[in-house]
Order: structure tokens, then C-alpha cells, then sequence
């Protein structure tokens, strides 16, 4: 990236009550989702009329912006959690989202260190998140930022992420 292009590269904490903010939220998130690494469909309206509210209401929730200028270009989403063999909070990192337009010019990484000051700030012991085994780039910047593969027992390998879906 060059001098000219990080001067106007602009990181910061969302606001969810700041209306420009929440439309730089649905806005990013959506391009994320239609992505392939995001499941390749769009957000569905309910979630682009309801996410920012609900986000807003959760106070273990908070989400950091990047701008270009005026132009929204990258989302990190978090949710803070618990560890109980720790007993402190952890943060998980649950969306990291830069467009493509500005993909390999660390954006992402800007926005993970602010998230990761955010949770010192709340006394989190860690940070946590999942990412796609073909998702080399992204693996790549995880690695380079201080992620590593979660494990208790090399005997027992890695832990891999699952899900249920509830309907």
C-alpha cells in the first residue's frame, strides 16, 4: 500500500448508533457474505434491516470499521466470550471482511490490531477465530498477526470447528 493510500486508510471502533457507520456495517458484511469465503449469497433483508440493532443490543459485541477516505472497505464483527479455564473473557474475532478492491494491502491486519486493543481493554486472556482450510491468504495474515492452531495435547491434535445448525 503505498504512503498516499494508508494516510487515507482510516481504522476506528464502530458506533452502532452512528447511522453511517451501521450502513458501512451492512454494506461490507453483505459483500463479505456474497463472497465465497462468506457463503456466496447475499444477506437476506432481515438481517441488512435488523443485524446493527442487534448488534447494538448485545454489550459483548463490538465491531471495528475501515474506511478509504469516505468509503467503507473492511469489518472485523466480535463477540466476547468466556473461558472457564482461564475465568477471564476471550473475544472471538467472528467476521473479518475486507473487499476485494483493497485485499493485500493489511487492511484486515489494521483492523485486527485494533480488535485485539479492544479486547486488552476488556481483560481478555485471548482471541479466537475460525477460518476456511482453502482460505490460504487469510491463514497467512492469522499466522503473521499471532494465530496459531488451537490445541490442549499434541497427542489429540487440533480442535476443529463444528456447527448445528438450530433452523
Amino acid at each position: 500500500m503505498s504512503v498516499a493510500a494508508l494516510s487515507r486508510l482510516h481504522v476506528l471502533r464502530a458506533d452502532y448508533a452512528n447511522p453511517g457507520h451501521a450502513d458501512a456495517l451492512v454494506s461490507v458484511l453483505n459483500a463479505y457474505a456474497q463472497d465465497p469465503a462468506g457463503g456466496g449469497a447475499a444477506l437476506s433483508e432481515y438481517t441488512k434491516t435488523h443485524v446493527v440493532r442487534e448488534l447494538a443490543s448485545r454489550p459483548q459485541a463490538f465491531s471495528v470499521l475501515a474506511f478509504d477516505g469516505s468509503t467503507p472497505v473492511g469489518l472485523v464483527n466480535c463477540i466476547e466470550g468466556f473461558s472457564t479455564f482461564q475465568c477471564r473473557p476471550l473475544v472471538n474475532v467472528h467476521d473479518v471482511a475486507v473487499l476485494a478492491s483493497h485485499r493485500g494491502q493489511r487492511v484486515a491486519e489494521q483492523m485486527l490490531a485494533l480488535a485485539e486493543a479492544i479486547a486488552r481493554e476488556r481483560g481478555a486472556c485471548k482471541l479466537t477465530l475460525e477460518v476456511l482450510q482453502g482460505n490460504q491468504s487469510a491463514r497467512r495474515l492469522y499466522e503473521r498477526v499471532g494465530f496459531a492452531g488451537y490445541q490442549l495435547d499434541p497427542a489429540l491434535g487440533q480442535a476443529q470447528f463444528m456447527q448445528k445448525w438450530l433452523a
